[in-house]
């Protein structure tokens, strides 16, 4: 039955990421349940989400998750509704981490590695997501016209993006001229992995002295943010970004300082 769940996922244009996850959770959950697809429950999900919240701790996100490949396969490819009467653990409404400008110019600058330097310029630049700037092709780069373009991002969709100006100067001496193909960040000819690129941001912000939580995605928060507070029209960088759901830019409404100063309290005009 996995086999058929594997070959469906693949059908419908799912990424391989998404197809090993939910492979994964389905196999996980058969193992827990000890039962054959054709005789799982409603009951049997609700007793295996409980698990997961009580017994393994884990966060609601990673149980809706889990929840979601399930769901997939027995409601959506078996037809089975065992999800019609289960109500899902709320996930935690955290705020994005987003850097200051000056905390930025403080992880740049803390950066030797050109190569390093230009990964961290560029994620900030475009507000690419990590794994899009993995994949980043160099002849997908227009110099000139300072845009690039992501293909086959999140959902599968393609969709441009801008580069700094300064940002183009680097490229240009980074290239170095040369007519060149493939990753625009490789070592040793082969791409950068997400975990190289998570690496170099956080050392880059423990050697700055920033004391938040920074990941490469709060890059792409910071990007957000700072056009915000820029004036940027919100359904602008709702399309940079490559949301789907501009509820989905909207949350970054509240964490932008800028538009929050603005803001007179009433205790001043008492």
């Amino acid at each position: 039955m996995l086999d058929t769940l594997e070959t469906e996922l693949k059908i419908r244009g799912f990424s391989g990421k998404t197809v090993q996850a939910y492979l994964f959770h389905n196999r996980k959950f058969l193992e827990f349940s000890k039962k054959q697809p054709q005789d799982i429950q409603t009951a049997d999900i609700k007793r295996y989400m409980a698990h997961l919240l009580g017994e393994k701790k884990l966060k609601p996100a990673s149980v809706n998750l889990s929840m979601s490949a399930l769901r997939f396969f027995y409601d959506e490819m078996m037809g089975k509704g065992v999800f019609t009467t289960i109500r899902l653990p709320k996930a935690e409404k955290k705020l994005p981490t987003v850097l200051t400008k000056d905390e930025m110019r403080a992880l740049i600058g803390a950066v030797e590695n050109p190569k390093h330097r230009l990964l961290i310029k560029m994620m900030y630049s475009s507000g690419l997501r990590v794994s899009e700037c993995m994949n980043l092709q160099i002849d997908d780069l227009d110099l000139k016209e300072r845009f690039g373009l992501v293909r086959s991002g999140k959902g599968r969709k393609d969709r441009n993006i801008i580069l700094s100006q300064g940002l183009v100067k680097d490229l240009q001496e980074y290239l170095g001229g040369r007519e060149l193909s493939g990753h625009l960040f490789q070592v040793n000819g082969r791409p950068l992995g997400v975990r190289q690129a998570q690496h170099v941001v956080v050392a880059a912000a423990k050697k700055a002295g920033i004391r938040k939580r920074v990941f490469c995605h709060a890059l792409r928060s910071s990007f957000a943010t700072h056009l915000l507070e820029a004036g940027t029209d919100i359904r602008v960088i709702q399309e940079l970004l490559g949301h789907s759901n501009l509820a989905t830019t909207q949350r970054y409404t509240t964490v932008s300082r800028e538009q929050l100063r603005r803001v007179r309290s009433p205790l001043d005009d008492l």
